[in-house]
């Protein structure tokens, strides 16, 4: 059996560091942008009895961070070591946290988020995490609409000017005082009784909305 990552003190100690650094990292960057939004009516935090289920690629999780900071929203993150540093990283932009992934975890972690939810909180899932395939919609989200009615909220955020890590999901760092494009789509409605076709259904409409999205993005920057 393979060792759990927490096991090991250079893992720990490694964790430790990326959150201390990205922490302050993030907020300069952030602090820099100048931002470019669509869509950004379809986000109903309020007013309407129902909460986003936000849904976006891994790659933006950083820009997505630090615009969407300070609002309580709950966010599935996974048990591996990727995971711990992200979820202590977000946990400091006013983000919670729900421990779990498609591939382990999840009935735990959507049912936590699914009580989340019932008191008001929004939620956000990087709907390719935790380890790809990039660009590939899991049924997360989808799943979670379905059980507790609210709809599933589409965005991708592209920056003008950024370095890629050279990870699975090729994570977007947008440069000091580039401009971040934000593109919001229509909402994602899920039937409480969808069978699996339906649900399958949903999950490529998603998909293909945030494609939609990217290219929408991408069109801003020019």
């Amino acid at each position: 059996m393979t060792a759990h990552w927490s096991e090991s003190p250079v893992k720990r100690a490694q964790v430790t560091a990326i959150s201390a650094l990205g922490v302050p990292f993030i907020a300069a960057v952030g602090a820099s942008l100048r931002w470019k939004v669509e869509g950004l009516e379809h986000l109903n935090f309020e007013g309407n009895g129902r909460r986003p289920i936000m849904a976006f690629w891994h790659g933006r999780v950083l820009t997505a961070t630090y615009y969407f900071r300070q609002r309580g929203i709950i966010v599935m993150i996974s048990e591996n070591f990727d995971g711990e540093w992200i979820a202590r990283i977000i946990q400091q932009f006013g983000f919670r946290t729900s421990r779990g992934s498609t591939s382990r975890g999840g009935q735990r972690a959507l049912l936590q988020l699914k009580r989340e939810m019932e008191r008001g909180y929004p939620s956000g899932f990087a709907v390719d995490g935790p380890r790809g395939p990039a660009r590939k919609a899991q049924p997360g989200a989808i799943w979670l609409a379905k059980l507790t009615g609210n709809p599933v909220v589409p965005f991708h955020m592209e920056a003008a000017s950024y370095w890629s890590l050279k990870s699975w999901d090729r994570t977007q760092i947008p440069k000091p005082f580039s401009t971040v494009a934000l593109t919001v789509g229509e909402p994602i409605d899920v039937a409480s009784d969808a069978d699996e076709d339906a649900l399958e259904a949903k999950r490529v409409e998603l998909e293909r909305s945030l494609f939609t999205l990217e290219q929408k993005a991408a069109a801003m920057l020019r």
